[in-house]
């Protein structure tokens, strides 16, 4: 009786896809201080995901209709 291994690989396509459809964010903060004076303050967060995936999160926290808003000049 032979044993067989079964190693599940993915490819990178594979998960390119799998994150484009699910999405990933990336939320940093950071602050530096001496003295109890702040020097600098950073604050990032990336977003990677299909523009699709973006578009559908974003309207469900509201996020689109700002964007879609027409810009008025001033």
């Amino acid at each position: 009786m032979a044993v067989e291994k079964n190693v599940a690989s993915s490819s990178l396509a594979e998960v390119i896809d799998r994150v484009l459809d699910k999405g990933i964010v990336v939320d940093a903060w950071a602050r530096v201080s001496l003295v109890g004076i702040e020097l600098l303050a950073v604050e990032a967060r990336v977003v990677i995901a299909s523009v699709e995936t973006y578009l559908k999160y974003a309207e469900a926290i509201g996020l689109t209709a700002s964007a879609a808003a027409p810009a008025t000049s001033a």
